[in-house]
């Protein structure tokens, strides 16, 4: 048994596949067209970090009910935990790619960390070693 994709509901498929590979250096893994349980088009799009199994399927909200949720899919709680080998280095890139670092990085008795914001203004942890 393995845990295989969560899901992320965004604004627009685009914008938010260029955060996750551009931003995060996530790998594209499907991007291909599907429809909703009633029929409309839509979009299957998949991401995922380089070597991990668990992807993130980027799901763009389908009316006012999925869309008051883009950003709070946690109610504002850290809900998304990204672990890297060199934290100073995912660090520095993710920072010069544009994203939003809500907090400084700090040493926490399980690694280094540091809040960042996705595209939808989910927050997430990056993490590394002490």
């Amino acid at each position: 048994m393995r845990l295989d994709l969560i899901t992320i509901v965004v604004d627009d498929y685009d914008r938010a596949i260029e955060f996750f590979t551009g931003s995060l250096g996530f790998d594209l893994v499907e991007d291909s067209p599907s429809l909703t349980n009633d029929g409309r088009p839509k979009r299957w799009v998949v991401v995922r970090p380089p070597g991990a199994q668990t992807g993130i399927l980027l799901a763009r909200a389908d009316g006012r009910h999925q869309a008051a949720v883009v950003g709070q899919q946690v109610a504002g709680r850290v809900g998304f935990f990204l672990r890297v080998d060199d934290f100073a280095a995912a660090y520095e890139r993710m920072t010069v790619a544009g994203v939003e670092f809500v907090t400084s990085p700090r040493a926490e008795p399980y690694g280094r960390v540091a809040v960042f914001l996705d595209i939808a203004g989910n927050r997430w942890d990056l993490l590394g070693p002490a």
